[in-house]
């Protein structure tokens, strides 16, 4: 997948996975690489930002004997989820318009 596209899609793939539970970073790659690759070097950069846009919060929990950082999303973070579905209309269209143009080139 291109690496802009992929950009776009990833802080709503970290907050669908904050939706379901909270969770920390190395869980959160796991769940989200289910469906698109991710790294935690790229992770960390994306939750900083949604937690400085407060789409997120964070909290700290004792494993292990060390401090695990957990990340809660925050209802600015649902509702961007929600904005990102609505607009997945336009988004299915700009598909539509891609892959009919491109049908001459298939055949």
């Amino acid at each position: 997948m291109d690496i802009q596209l992929k950009k776009g899609f990833l802080e709503y793939c970290v907050l669908a996975a904050l939706k379901k539970k909270d969770s920390y970073g190395y869980q959160i790659v796991k769940d989200v690489s289910n469906c698109i690759d991710i790294s935690e070097s790229t992770l960390y950069p994306i939750l900083k930002r949604l937690e400085t846009d407060k789409q997120v919060s964070t909290y700290s929990v004792e494993h292990n004997g060390r401090l695990r950082k957990y990340y809660h999303i925050e209802t600015k973070g649902i509702d961007q989820i929600k904005k990102f579905l609505e607009d997945w209309e336009q988004i299915q269209k700009i598909y539509q318009y891609i892959e009919e143009e491109m049908k001459d080139d298939k055949e």
